[in-house]
């Protein structure tokens, strides 16, 4: 079959129906932290077996000298996953690191964030003595007990941990067939999504021996007495010990390609099977089983042995399994004689790391996958030499001693073998992946987003990324960022950048990712601002109209409807064809008919761009011209007789007498006291922000008074005498263009730039309110006071320009923590429009606001790409190894970490004086004081249950990772301590330290007045 053949078989959706995609992969290696090391390793041909200096002693001879060493095998971010020091401490450190790798093989493949699909769960984890270890502490853990170290050691809450805690839903199924426990659970993850349980599939195993253990070699045994593992090879000893960690995301083919996933490989088919009585004992390996396993999974997959080019199998190096195993393919394959391709290659990943016994068939899975993908073969380590027992001559196999390209040109076919110790077997066939389809190209500018559970982690992501982007400069920035906005979590610390390629993005990561600080992962509150007419300019958002159809439909809809009321066409005032026609542009945009539609235009399409993209504003407001605008969005007015009404009020405007503003840097009190009578007030935008109104040469006369005694004085680009008498005559004329309209009642509150308040839902439909804006001064420092009320609501300057968030950053009650956002550039700054836009987005999810990111990408379909994943920030957290023979234990130290400054102190008499109270609670806290404080009992009771030595006395339970059966234990020792009535629903009702101690004070005091008088 010609790779084209293929190619076209599995674009047809039927014949992708039994087909499943690896869309992410994620693991803990011996000499690598992670997938990529792990496959410079293996091209490199490099041995990660560490040799062990106390076993390789001549005094220890008979101890394996090597092992496949995890290196932070015992460390870990409790914080990240909500879980205490104490319980990190207690719990495997197989099942900590599978949920790390869990959370990260789903941000590779790009489904990190809440809104992915039902999500299964398939995992195992080996027997590594942990639960000893932890029991053998167990008296210096008062808060432990056997139930809480089984439910945190026990291999049966693997799955059910890592569902948990990512929150998903589909089946959590923990596995253990020993040696090929992680390759099983890839096979049922691939019957789990073809049955329809669930969507997306996590599947793999751990196994973590977090105290190096001490293997004694026996002759003729499984393990190597020099630490090599030379599979296949003829002076193969056996095979070495190691631990590592592997997790695979898996999806339908179809879906996978449907939804822009990048995918490694494609799993054709698998089969599980069990070797029976057809060996020579329970722990020894049948060609029978075996070869049947391999044979069910061919035919699972629809594939001709011959199509195979490589097998990663099992590969112990033992003397009796090698020889089975190949056996087992040769009876599977059938001879070498027929195949058109040459041999097919075989290799093991032990040679590299180890046998990493439960997680040994995802490491061979993982190393097959990124070999079909790359279509390389890395070396089996130590072969030089074909083992005697096994007949490679008449067989299809040959050993890949070295690495190499893949042996055949047709598609890349691989097999992965796992057997387990009792019998059960897997094999899982993969292909290579079909070719992605190409990446739309986007020249837009683009907004990547990263974040973080503390400002440590979200400053490096953003590191990170750029280290990404550097390495990967082609990578379509539209792509990353569809992957960083829908792919990842989005934390309480974000950062963001706005860029046109990866060099700008990265030179922007690494100068400063905007907007630093702690924004709430939740809706935030933010006001929609439209200013008046003054900063409109030729031009003005030309770069939106160009690239985004969302604001380009509302600004057509508008400019249509006001067409033949101002006899010309919006669009060619805004955006000239020609240089030449740019003056005459500028003449007409200056005029208060033409300029206040154009203002109205480009407000409302930029406000239902950014509706469109998600942020639902909770309440709009403008300025004089922006009230359009703002009613307009919530609902009062259509666009269309919104659109119409500001141009008949910008023709009435022109005919009144020639008029002029003016802003003056004064309060408003100090203003009127020295008017001329033919000027009034015609807005107040702050305690010393006034604008003047008035007849035009009137203006210009009381400007230079202004400025001639050293008040600062500005005339401004509106030529109308707004807000004031002058306007008097055409308030008739201007409410019955009102009466003439339909009007609703708003959907979203409105401002009142007129009074500073909030407008009255009736009042605002009547024609008397606009006209009274019409002609009444401008409240908007007032506006300003009654939002500034609100300390965490975010202030949106739609723009044209940034008048108002300028006011805003000068009001006097503004300060730094208050969000003042702008979605313009200012008219005279080289600025990209889109950029700012976007910058005023990126604003906005910072303060916690949900963007609609696919809508951000205007429905175009974008692909998931590998990113670097959230940087865990681990800590140790290991019981030390048991002590051997006459070797007193040390106790394992409660963890200090940062916390808030500590508040005032609240120490307190303790009121019991019942001698066991005081020593248990001198026990608690582990100091020599006869009547410590409640307080202080409480503080050392947490210390004990949660593992911090450094508590404060006002963070609560959940916060510290405390759950309901910590507060089930901490309400029992109190009860006991001090002898009052105390309950789990008590403690996490209180949460905090203080207000436990402050209970139980209260009941102590309870319980002594009721002895002192019994009869009350």
């Amino acid at each position: 079959m010609t790779y084209d053949q293929q190619e076209g078989r599995q674009e047809g959706q039927e014949e992708q129906e039994h087909l499943v995609a690896v869309v992410g992969m994620a693991g803990r290696f011996p000499g690598a932290p992670d997938v990529e090391r792990f496959w410079e390793n293996l091209c490199a041909a490099r041995e990660s077996i560490s040799v062990l200096p106390d076993r390789a002693d001549p005094a220890h001879h008979d101890y394996v000298p090597a092992y496949g060493v995890l290196d932070g095998a015992g460390e870990f971010d409790a914080a990240y996953f909500g879980l205490s020091a104490h319980d990190a401490l207690i719990t495997d450190p197989q099942q900590r690191l599978l949920l790390e790798c869990a959370h990260e093989a789903l941000e590779r493949a790009g489904h990190g964030g809440e809104d992915r699909p039902v999500t299964g769960v398939f995992v195992g984890a080996g027997n590594n003595g942990y639960a000893e270890a932890v029991r053998a502490r167990i008296d210096e853990l008062p808060f432990l007990d056997e139930w809480r170290l089984r439910q945190a050691t026990a291999p049966d809450f693997v799955s059910t941990r890592i569902a948990y805690h990512l929150d998903l839903t589909g089946p959590a199924l923990t596995v253990q067939t020993a040696c090929s426990t992680s390759l099983v659970a890839v096979h049922l993850a691939v019957q789990a999504l073809l049955n329809g349980e669930c969507d997306l599939a996590l599947a793999g195993g751990a196994s973590v021996v977090p105290h190096l253990p001490r293997m004694r070699y026996t002759p003729g045994g499984i393990v190597a007495a020099d630490g090599h593992c030379r599979a296949f090879d003829a002076d193969s000893d056996g095979t070495v010990g190691a631990s590592a960690v592997g997790v695979v995301v898996l999806r339908p083919l179809s879906d996978a390609l449907a939804d822009g996933d990048h995918v490694h490989a494609v799993i054709r088919g698998s089969a599980v099977n069990n070797d029976g009585r057809h060996k020579a004992g329970f722990t020894a390996p049948s060609v029978v089983g075996q070869a049947e396993v391999i044979r069910l999974a061919h035919e699972a997959a629809d594939v001709d042995p011959d199509e195979v080019g490589y097998v990663e199998a099992h590969g112990t190096g033992t003397a009796l399994g090698d020889p089975i195993e190949v056996a087992a393919l040769s009876r599977a394959f059938g001879p070498g004689t027929g195949r058109s391709g040459g041999p097919c290659l075989l290799g093991s990943v032990k040679t590299n790391i180890g046998h990493a016994d439960s997680a040994a068939g995802v490491v061979g899975f993982i190393k097959a996958v990124l070999s079909v993908e790359h279509g390389v073969v890395p070396a089996t380590l130590h072969y030089r030499k074909a083992n005697p027992a096994i007949d490679f001559t008449s067989s299809a196999f040959e050993v890949s001693g070295s690495t190499r390209a893949w042996p055949t040109d047709g598609p890349r076919i691989a097999g992965v073998n796992a057997l387990g110790v009792g019998g059960t077997n897997a094999h899982v066939v993969l292909e290579q992946a079909p070719p992605p389809a190409a990446s739309t190209p986007d020249p837009r500018r683009q907004l990547l987003v990263v974040s973080g559970r503390t400002p440590q982690a979200a400053d490096t992501a953003a590191s990170r990324l750029a280290d990404h982007l550097e390495a990967h400069p082609t990578t379509q920035l539209a792509d990353t960022a569809w992957t960083l906005q829908s792919g990842r979590a989005h934390h309480a610390h974000r950062r963001f950048v706005v860029a046109g390629d990866a060099r700008e993005a990265v030179s922007a990561l690494r100068g400063r990712a905007s907007a630093p600080g702690g924004g709430a992962p939740s809706d935030v509150e933010h006001v929609l601002l439209f200013p008046g007419q003054g900063g409109q300019h030729v031009g003005m958002t030309a770069e939106l109209y160009d690239a985004e159809p969302e604001f380009r439909r509302h600004l057509d809809e508008v400019a249509e409807a006001v067409t033949g009321p101002l006899g010309l066409d919006l669009r060619e005032v805004l955006y000239p064809g020609t240089e030449a026609e740019r003056p005459a542009a500028a003449e007409r945009l200056a005029t208060i008919g033409v300029g206040q539609p154009a203002v109205f235009a480009v407000q409302y399409a930029t406000a239902r761009l950014l509706l469109s993209w998600g942020p639902r504003p909770s309440a709009v407001t403008g300025h004089s011209l922006g009230a359009y605008a703002a009613a307009c969005v919530a609902g009062v007015f259509s666009p269309v007789d919104a659109a119409r009404l500001v141009a008949e009020r910008g023709r009435l405007l022109a005919t009144v007498p020639a008029g002029a503003m003016a802003a003056v840097r004064l309060p408003e009190a100090e203003v009127l006291a020295m008017l001329p009578a033919d000027v009034t007030i015609g807005a107040v935008n702050g305690p010393g922000q006034c604008t003047v109104t008035g007849p035009a040469a009137a203006i210009a006369r009381f400007a230079e008074e202004l400025t001639g005694r050293g008040i600062e004085a500005r005339v401004l680009r509106i030529a109308t005498a707004g807000h004031s008498p002058l306007v008097e005559p055409i308030a008739r004329g201007f409410a019955e263009a009102v009466e003439a309209l339909p009007r609703e009642r708003p959907t979203l509150p409105v401002l009142s730039d007129t009074t500073g308040s909030w407008a009255d839902p009736e009042e605002i439909r009547t024609a008397a309110h606009w006209v009274r804006h019409l002609r009444q001064p401008v409240r908007f420092g007032e506006a300003l006071d009654t939002l500034f009320g609100t300390p965490d609501r975010v202030l949106v300057d739609v723009g044209p320009g940034r008048t108002l968030a300028t006011l805003a950053r000068q009001h006097e009650r503004y300060d730094s923590k208050q969000a003042v956002v702008h979605l313009a550039p200012h008219p005279a700054e080289e600025a990209s429009e889109t950029a700012t836009l976007l910058t005023g987005v990126g604003e906005l999810w910072v303060r916690g606001a949900r963007p609609d990111f696919a809508a951000l990408h205007g429905g175009r379909p974008r692909r998931r790409v590998p990113l670097p994943t959230y940087p865990f920030e681990r800590r140790d957290h290991l019981v030390s190894a048991p002590p051997e023979p006459g070797t007193p234990a040390g106790p394992s130290e409660p963890h200090s970490r940062p916390v808030p400054p500590p508040l005032a102190p609240q120490v307190t008499e303790t009121p019991r004086t019942d001698p066991e109270a005081s020593a248990v609670a001198a026990a608690a806290v582990g100091g020599p004081s006869e009547r410590p404080s409640v307080l202080d009992a409480v503080l050392g009771a947490f210390t004990q249950a949660l593992g911090y030595s450094d508590i404060d006395p006002h963070e609560g339970l959940f916060d510290l990772g405390g759950d309901s059966l910590t507060a089930t234990k901490l309400a029992a020792w109190a009860a006991a301590s001090f002898h009052v009535t105390m309950n789990a629903g008590d403690v996490l009702r209180s949460q905090t330290p203080s207000a436990i101690a402050a209970l139980l004070e209260q009941r102590g005091a309870a319980a002594d007045s009721a002895k002192e008088n019994p009869a009350s």
